[in-house]
């Protein structure tokens, strides 16, 4: 038949084979790591691949750990004390408020039903619903006053994930791998890790690519085993009958590639297969716990039916960013913490399930000399309101105009308090972050410029800021900007 088949002839080939994930390892399993790619000239043909890139500017932060918490958490029971909250319960409120569910709305204040204390040297004021989180309250950053402005969970995690309210836009982590590269070749530079309960809402959506080339999308990586689907070859193609299958594949693609220059799917397809092949053998390593210490399994709570599954996930991406990945998201499941009724179990609930094992992520990250270079995220894409909703089942509504989450790590100041809402909680007052704000902090801190994090489209120029007026929240910051005189 010859190297040079047709077109046809190739994809009826192609057409023949089994290739699920087991089928896309390359020939080279013992590749090691990727050099970095020199500088290219500017009339040279555009490609996009996950060799690693250098950073604008210094980075402080190298990789980042983003524990979502999608439904919206209750800042004002976790994070945020409000003593005339809890001085005017059950009064009427008598403000402007935006109700996500007008049918169950109320306009009577409901207090916060647990107790807060301090923590840290630096006196963090948290709810005793995560106490957990109060021993490394010296290593985080909280920010009380995040905002939004989109009450619906679609239109603020895209916000928060994406850059604007928009559908079809690239996660962060895309965003990440596009302006980074990764600095592993045998493991993916974006991994998402999902909840057993289901997916969040968006769902794919969440790690997705956008308009981004494929090869940025993220890895998902389930709940169970097997955690990544068809990493193992079948026994048909193992050993040298997949070297050879696959070093045939690869020629066959390099051929069409030539012949057919700027096909960027081609190309994140070979690079996908090339990623595989590592995997076999870095992934598995990777998820594998067995071998970490029984104190270890103990920081995370493994030996706890209640805190075993997200410990364990925890965990998993401390070993990822330890072996190299650039960014790694933990999605909790489908509204986990929104809380419109129930609140005064299901709150617990979702507490006692994640608190533990977020604090132990940074202590050990802190134990193993990576807490400085790996910036950690926890938070939703928005609080809840001051007032009741569903009167018989007492609940929250939505509140995407003052919430709070924290950052650890990665140049961030710890045992830090950024930002107020107003008195009530209801909306952020001074210091305002808003998901922009956020945005351009993280560029700030991995030495990102916003060329580094924009494409050409036919529409025109994207990135990740799109325009927004970003500023760095130099408040927050170790290292902050240096003020240039105009």
């Amino acid at each position: 038949m010859g190297f040079y088949m047709s077109i046809n002839t190739r994809r009826h080939w192609l057409a023949q084979q089994s290739l699920g994930l087991s089928g896309l390892a390359w020939a080279w399993l013992r590749q090691q790591e990727l050099p970095a790619a020199p500088p290219k000239p500017q009339l040279e043909p555009i490609t996009f691949d996950l060799k690693p890139k250098p950073s604008a500017a210094r980075p402080q932060a190298t990789a980042m750990i983003s524990m979502f918490m999608q439904g919206g958490p209750s800042h004002i029971d976790l994070f945020d004390p409000k003593p005339e909250l809890n001085k005017r319960h059950l009064q009427s409120f008598t403000g402007d408020i935006q109700y996500d569910n007008a049918g169950e709305a109320s306009s009577r204040l409901f207090g916060c039903p647990w107790r807060f204390r301090k923590y840290g040297d630096c006196g963090m004021d948290l709810s005793e619903l995560v106490p957990h989180l109060g021993t490394v309250a010296d290593e985080i950053c909280l920010i009380r006053s995040m905002r939004t402005g989109v009450n619906n969970h679609g239109e603020s995690i895209n916000a928060l994930n994406t850059g604007r309210q928009l559908a079809g836009r690239p996660a962060l982590g895309a965003w990440m791998s596009y302006g980074l590269g990764s600095d592993r070749a045998s493991l993916p530079s974006f991994m998402v890790l999902t909840d057993p309960s289901g997916l969040p809402v968006l769902g794919v959506e969440n790690w997705q690519n956008g308009w981004l080339p494929s090869v940025y999308q993220g890895t998902v990586v389930r709940s169970q085993e097997p955690r990544i689907l068809n990493l193992d070859p079948p026994p048909s193609l193992r050993g040298a009958n997949q070297v050879r299958m696959l070093d045939y594949l690869r020629r066959l693609n390099e051929t069409h590639l030539l012949e057919h220059p700027g096909e960027h799917d081609l190309a994140a397809r070979m690079q996908s297969y090339d990623l595989a092949a590592g995997m076999q053998i870095a992934a598995s390593e990777a998820m594998d716990i067995s071998k970490e210490s029984e104190t270890t399994q103990k920081l995370y709570g493994l030996d706890n039916e209640v805190t075993r599954e997200y410990g364990t996930r925890c965990l998993i991406a401390r070993r990822l960013v330890e072996r190299g990945v650039r960014f790694v998201q933990l999605h909790t499941g489908n509204q986990t913490w929104d809380h419109h009724g129930g609140i005064m179990t299901a709150l617990p609930s979702a507490c006692g399930r994640t608190d533990q094992p977020a604090a132990a992520l940074v202590q050990d990250l802190k134990q193993r000399g990576l807490l400085d270079s790996t910036l950690v995220h926890w938070g939703g894409e928005m609080g809840r309101l001051p007032v009741i909703q569903n009167e018989q089942n007492i609940g929250r509504d939505h509140n995407t105009y003052g919430f709070s989450m924290w950052l650890a790590g990665g140049g961030i100041k710890g045992g830090c308090i950024h930002g107020e809402t107003d008195e009530l909680g209801h909306k952020a007052v001074t210091d305002v972050v808003n998901h922009f704000d956020y945005h351009a902090t993280l560029m700030y801190l991995f030495g990102l410029s916003n060329a580094q994090l924009s494409i050409a489209r036919p529409t025109g120029i994207n990135s990740l800021l799109d325009g927004q007026p970003g500023e760095v929240v130099a408040k927050i910051l170790k290292r902050p900007p240096e003020v240039v005189a105009v």
